[in-house]
C-alpha cells in the first residue's frame, strides 16, 4: 500500500492508535498497581505518553508523505494534534451518555461505535488541520 494513499494512511493510524493505546494502557496500569498513584493521575500519565507517541509515529510514519502546515512550529503543531484528541475524548463521552444514557443501547457495543467515531474524527482532523497535502516530488 502507498504511503501516500489515504487507505495507507489510515490502515498506519489503526496500528499506530493500537501501540498508543498500549503505552497508555501499560503505563496506567504500572503507575496504579506497582507506584501506587491515584487512578486519575495515572490515567493522565498514561494518557500522555499515549499522545507523544502517537504524535510521533504520526509524523514519522503515517503522514509521513504529507506536507506538515505548521512543520515549523513543533509547539503548536503539537498543541492542535494533542486540542484534536482531547475533543475526541469529549465526543466519546457525549456518544456514550447519549448512547447508553439515552438510547438504552448496550454499553459495549456503545463502546465499540463510540470508538470507531472518534478514531475517525481524530484522523480526519488531524488530517484536515496539520497534514493536508502532499509533499512536493
Amino acid at each position: 500500500m502507498p504511503r501516500s494513499s489515504l487507505l495507507g494512511q489510515i490502515v498506519r493510524y489503526l496500528v499506530t492508535g493500537g501501540l498508543a493505546f498500549v503505552v497508555d494502557f501499560g503505563l496506567f496500569a504500572l503507575c496504579l498497581y506497582k507506584f501506587g498513584w491515584h487512578y486519575l493521575l495515572a490515567n493522565l500519565a498514561g494518557l500522555i505518553a499515549g499522545l507523544v507517541l502517537n504524535y510521533a509515529l504520526s509524523i514519522a510514519w503515517v503522514f509521513s508523505e504529507c506536507k506538515r502546515v505548521l512543520e515549523n512550529r513543533k509547539t503548536a503543531e503539537f498543541g492542535i494534534f494533542a486540542v484534536v484528541g482531547f475533543a475526541g475524548v469529549g465526543i466519546n463521552q457525549l456518544l456514550m451518555f447519549l448512547m447508553v444514557g439515552r438510547l438504552e443501547w448496550n454499553e459495549m457495543f456503545s463502546k465499540m461505535v463510540a470508538a470507531i467515531l472518534v478514531l475517525m474524527w481524530n484522523f480526519g482532523a488531524r488530517k484536515l488541520m496539520l497534514f493536508r497535502d502532499r509533499k512536493s516530488a
